[in-house]
């Protein structure tokens, strides 16, 4: 019961307290990194797997995007606005990063800098060679299709004494802003604590098969997403689990107008 009623009291300071319109168009600058391995140490802590998301088009965002962790992994479709190199679709790019810069809300990865330009060839090279771009850019579901969202044990994982986990593949328009953890059929839940980036842990692991409980926000408040049966009793460090549940929700804000057009 003390989990749950932690639960509810996140869904509210959250809905109570959200002011940003990601899905409204935004207009900015952006950049994009010039070293690979900077894609592999983002705040978000996904490390080397942040390459393999959307085919390596990810970024690093401002801090009202990157919400303390909150918005690691949500998704953005962004273009450029120079019509001489720039396509009017643009390309869709994942969070996996803090961007400290003043200078752009975005930092993209060289691949997903390129995409934003025309099929035409050369396009891609001329943008590069701009270096720093105007841009246009919202918030859009991701979509993993018919994956389910996995739950990765982190390596500073021990069994049965600590547990660290982060999302992957979360589907969907929303934030997870809390999580519960139990032992399956029981009724005594506990939370986890955001560590930092993506990363969620607790010291107080329950025994056995576990299950978990997340709140995202989801309409104009939030709901709770129950995963239930997602690690084994021998759960190992450095492995990927099934969460069985995938999350579809677009989170709705209060705010006007949005862009909710379709970007060809």
């Amino acid at each position: 019961m003390e989990g749950f009623l932690f639960l509810l009291s996140v869904v509210f300071l959250f809905s109570s307290s959200a002011a940003a319109c990601d899905r409204c168009l935004h207009r900015s600058k952006a950049a994009y990194f010039s070293s690979v391995s900077a894609l592999s140490s983002g705040a978000c802590a996904y490390g080397s797997m942040a390459t393999g998301f959307f085919a390596g088009h990810i970024a690093a965002a401002l801090p009202s995007i990157y919400k303390d962790g909150s918005g690691c992994g949500a998704c953005f479709q962004v273009r450029c606005t120079n019509p001489t190199l720039c396509s009017s679709k643009g390309t869709t790019v994942m969070v996996t990063d803090l961007n400290k810069s003043n200078q752009t809300d975005l930092i993209l990865s060289s691949r997903a800098f390129r995409a934003m330009a025309k099929p035409v060839v050369g396009s891609d090279r001329g943008l590069l060679k701009q270096g720093l771009v105007d841009i246009e850019y919202r918030r859009v579901p991701c979509d993993y299709g018919n994956k389910k969202m996995n739950v990765r044990v982190e390596e500073s994982s021990i069994n049965p004494n600590y547990l660290a986990i982060k999302l992957l593949y979360q589907g969907g328009q929303t934030e997870v802003v809390a999580i519960d953890i139990a032992q399956v059929g029981s009724s005594h839940w506990s939370y986890m604590t955001r560590s930092h980036g993506a990363v969620w842990v607790t010291d107080k692991v329950p025994t056995g098969t576990l299950q978990f409980r997340f709140v995202v926000t989801a309409g104009y408040d939030g709901k709770m997403v129950w995963s239930q049966r997602v690690l084994p009793a021998n759960w190992e460090a450095g492995k990927t689990y099934d969460a069985g549940v995938q999350i579809t929700d677009i989170a709705q804000e209060g705010c006007d107008p949005c862009d909710d057009h379709i970007w060809n």
